[in-house]
Formats: C-alpha cells, sequence, structure tokens
C-alpha cells in the first residue's frame, strides 16, 4: 500500500466519511462485512493504518502484463437559472421520465446479460427505440405536462444532462435539487468532438468553457449542434441536504474530492480506489484515496474515472477542463482474497 505514488501524503482521514458511507450499503455483501464491522469500531486507530493493515492494492494491466493508461476527467454539480412556468427567457424545459419510456432490464431475461438494459417504448405490438434528442426536442415523444422546472439556457441544460444532478434557483431565490432519472438509451455522442471535427474549435479548446464560448458566438447553430448527440436525460426532483452532493450510483452523497464516478464492469461500486492522475491542465499530482461511488454514460473501460469536484462555479471550472491521464488502483479487503476479475 506504501508503494502506492502519493500514498504517504495523502490526508486519508478526510475519506473516511465517504467510506462509512459505502459501507452502509456493503455492509449487506459477505465481501465487506468484518472490514466495515471493524471500520465501526476502529476507534483511535488513524484511517491511514486502518487502510494499510486490512486492504490490498490492485493495478490493471494489459495482455503484456503493463500498466493500462486511463483517462480521468471531471464532473459538478451546476447551478442554473431557472422557473416553475415557462415565460421568457425560462423556456427550456427540465423533463422527468416519460410514462412511455421502457426500461428492460436483460440480467431479468439472460444471467450473462445481468447489468445490461434496454430503453425503448411499444409501437402497436413492438418494442422500438425510445426518440433522440433531436426527435423530443421537435415534440415527438410524451413529455408534456412532464416538465419540472424551465431554465434560460440551453448549453447550461446539455451540461446538467451530462453532469446528471444539479440545482435550479427559482425567481424567489428557493432552490431546487435535480438527479438523474432516467435516459432515453441512446449513445451519447460529444459535441465537443463534433466541434473538433467540423473544424470549429482546436482539441485544447473542446473544455465546457470553450464549447459554451462557441455557443454564445453562434447562437443559431445550438440546437443543431445538441441534436448530434442523441442522448437524452431526464431528471428527478429530490430533497436533499444543501451542504452534502447529489446522490450517486450508490444512493448516498457524493462527497467533494474523495468520489470517483468509474465503470462498475471493473471496478466495483463502492469500493475505496487510489487515484494516481494530475490537476487540470497541469503537471501537478492529484494522488488520493477515493470511493467508487458514482458512475456515467460516458465512463467506460478500465481505468476510466469521472472525479467529483463538487458545487458552484468554482468546481464547474475544474470539471471542465480536466481531461488527465492516469491510473485507478483498487483497494481490496485482504480477507476477500482475488478482487473480481
Amino acid at each position: 500500500m506504501t508503494q502506492l505514488p502519493g500514498w504517504n501524503a495523502d490526508t486519508h482521514d478526510e475519506a473516511w466519511r465517504a467510506f462509512m458511507a459505502s459501507c452502509g450499503v456493503l455492509r449487506r455483501q459477505s465481501t465487506w462485512q468484518a472490514v466495515c464491522s471493524a471500520a465501526e469500531a476502529r476507534g483511535r486507530e488513524s484511517a491511514r493504518a486502518f487502510f494499510e493493515t486490512r486492504f490490498a492494492a490492485w493495478r490493471r494491466v494489459d495482455e503484456r502484463a503493463q500498466p493500462l493508461a486511463g483517462l480521468i476527467t471531471g464532473y459538478y454539480e451546476p447551478l442554473l437559472a431557472g422557473s416553475r412556468t415557462r415565460k421568457a427567457p425560462f423556456v427550456h424545459p427540465v423533463y422527468a421520465a416519460p410514462e412511455d419510456l421502457l426500461t428492460i432490464d436483460l440480467g431479468d431475461l439472460r444471467p450473462d446479460l445481468k447489468g445490461q438494459r434496454l430503453r425503448g417504448r411499444i409501437e402497436g405490438r413492438r418494442v422500438v427505440p425510445y426518440f433522440s434528442r433531436a426527435e423530443i426536442e421537435a415534440g415527438q415523444a410524451r413529455v408534456a405536462g412532464r416538465e419540472i422546472v424551465f431554465v434560460d439556457d440551453a448549453i447550461d441544460l446539455f451540461f446538467l444532462m451530462v453532469q446528471g444532478s444539479g440545482r435550479v434557483r427559482l425567481e424567489d431565490g428557493r432552490v431546487v435539487r435535480l438527479n438523474y432519472a432516467d435516459q432515453n438509451g441512446h449513445p451519447y455522442r460529444s459535441i465537443g468532438r463534433a466541434l473538433i471535427d467540423r473544424g470549429e474549435l482546436k482539441l485544447e479548446q473542446a473544455s465546457m468553457q470553450g464549447i459554451k464560448a462557441w455557443a454564445r458566438a453562434n447562437p443559431a447553430r445550438v440546437a443543431e449542434l445538441l441534436n448530434s448527440n442523441p442522448s437524452y436525460v431526464f431528471f428527478r426532483e429530490i430533497a436533499a441536504d444543501p451542504n452534502e452532493g447529489p446522490p450517486g450510483a450508490m444512493g448516498i452523497p457524493v462527497s467533494a474530492g474523495r468520489t470517483l464516478a468509474v465503470d462498475p464492469t471493473f471496478m466495483p461500486l463502492g469500493a475505496p480506489v487510489w487515484l494516481a492522475t494530475t490537476y487540470p491542465l497541469s503537471p501537478r499530482p492529484l494522488e488520493r484515496l477515493m470511493l467508487a461511488q458514482d458512475v456515467g454514460g460516458a465512463i467506460r473501460g478500465v481505468n476510466r474515472g469521472d472525479y467529483f469536484w463538487g458545487y458552484g462555479d468554482d468546481a464547474g471550472r475544474e470539471a471542465g477542463r480536466m481531461r488527465q491521464t492516469g491510473e485507478i488502483f483498487l483497494l481490496w479487503p485482504l480477507e476477500a482474497g482475488e478482487p473480481p476479475r
């Protein structure tokens, strides 16, 4: 454990609350019962000592037994301006999941497909793909009456969908918390990549900030750009502590600087992980104990992670420009043997 890059420099106790939140869910599994019970009875033992004596670090390697280079991006909880009713400038609806959206768990049909889902709708006697973003925006989906709030900026709404959660400040100052409810089943396609491929932006310009600047300069072309990504996210309104992050994939609040969204195919959800990467646009090491407490539609593959920066403009600035190489080490309880492959 002490051989992990930056291990001795981290303040491990800052990750303890997030770890205990994971244990609140994981302790139902036999793999985690003993270590989570020990965590509850930790006493005055430091978090660092706890992890050093009860966990082993595992790294992912390729077929040549070489470390796999990874991609680490960032996400955050944005704040949008909105209204409960449609009126200028609040004309862009945030929808709850439509009633005709079907979610089919393929694991219910074939055990080897566990964790895979299809989304669609019924047309006659057939299940067909659900409407794409362009079709939803054109009014083809049954979303009338499913509006939660209306916001004033289409690009901000798009990035709310990318982040999966956010806050909307209403005209009277009240704040609505929104969290991911479902998705239309279409693949996510990066609008930043679309702008690069069209020669509109260079690679180094295709951050969230760069895309927003392009949108301000090309307002008549925003809808076309957004529709190049057929994916569409639906939300639910939640009641949440304003001092805590939004619920992640485990149903517990994510923690700024200590939650990492991962691909659960390779990293067990809820497990502690060690992140070895760098700060956005910098060679300065960002090496710390994290918890794999969230997932994301674009987070696919080994050593693919999304770092939760927190809430607000500062967090958004860091998340929007984070695209670093890195590696994620799985911390696995010693008594559990080898982790699942």
